[in-house]
């Protein structure tokens, strides 16, 4: 019995049951397994993929959309793998075509590229538009004292959450937001005078807690959401912070954390993303925008 060819196979939607199967196949390239993450994602955006007639997963990617869900107003691709025994063979460009063509062909689609990455995705007509860095490590604290009080956000905090994320994302993501009290260990928001200024999430990723998203009025509020999220863990800290937030970098750099990589902002069908940059500090994930 002859075995199919790659170009053959089915591209499919994944669900939750194929979990495990998605962690495998981020152990596969290398990659830590990301459980955690690849159930979030999986709920929140839809996932694509190719089976291997011999078992496992021979592809994978996600895809999160925001704004209606009839004409999303944008779209972020993450977690696009294909295995090892398969690599270099047309599948990961086969499995973003079949996305693209999926994204109904007028919503925009961004995504964050590791240098590895990112010849495919020119070549797939995606342009760079800006650059993340990655900083992990343990936090040191320290600094100046700000006026901003911060606390553990509440479910009544969850509408002012969501009126202060959208302008800031530029388009609705309350099935993000709404998901957060359930998938980080901390939810935590920022005031002054009353008024909801910034929030901010921890998520457990392998050793590490994560903190994304961020989303402040200034500067100053980030680092007293990154400092009360530090206080409550003895994890390491790791983000991705756009590089134009350079006072940010350095002050998290100074306080302990160091840099990792860097990755290339890239999108398709618009210049800039929408929204206000200079309010958004540092994702949930880079692999949902």
């Amino acid at each position: 019995m002859s075995t199919p060819s790659l170009d053959s196979l089915p591209i499919r939607r994944l669900t939750l049951r194929d979990l495990t199967a998605c962690a495998d196949l981020s152990e596969d390239r290398g990659w830590p397994r990301e459980d955690h993450k690849w159930g979030f994602l999986l709920t929140a955006g839809k996932g694509y993929g190719i089976d291997d007639p011999d078992g496992g997963l021979v592809s994978a990617c996600v895809v999160t959309e925001y704004g209606p869900q009839e004409h999303p107003a944008l779209a972020a691709i993450g977690m696009v793998l294909v295995a090892e025994r398969h690599a270099r063979r047309g599948v990961g460009r086969r499995l973003m075509r079949h996305v693209l063509s999926a994204a109904r062909g007028t919503t925009p689609v961004t995504l964050h590229a590791t240098p590895n990455g990112r010849p495919l995705y020119e070549e797939l007509g995606f342009k760079v538009i800006g650059r993340a860095e990655m900083v992990s490590g343990h936090f040191r604290p320290g600094g100046p004292e700000t006026k901003v009080t911060t606390r553990a956000a509440t479910a009544e905090d969850l509408s002012a959450i969501l009126r202060l994320d959208e302008p800031v994302f530029g388009t609705d993501r309350t099935h993000i937001v709404t998901r957060l009290p359930a998938f980080a260990d901390q939810l935590r928001v920022a005031e002054e005078n009353g008024r909801l200024v910034g929030y901010a999430a921890a998520w457990p990723n392998m050793q590490t807690h994560v903190v994304g998203p961020l989303v402040a009025r200034d500067t100053s509020v980030a680092q007293a959401l990154i400092t009360s999220l530090a206080a409550h863990t003895d994890r390491p800290l790791r983000t991705d912070i756009d590089v134009r937030h350079e006072e940010l970098l350095a002050w998290v750099k100074e306080q302990g954390l160091a840099s990792v990589a860097f990755n290339s902002v890239m999108a398709h069908g618009i210049t800039e993303l929408p929204g206000d940059w200079r309010r958004r500090f540092a994702p949930v994930t880079v692999a949902a925008g």
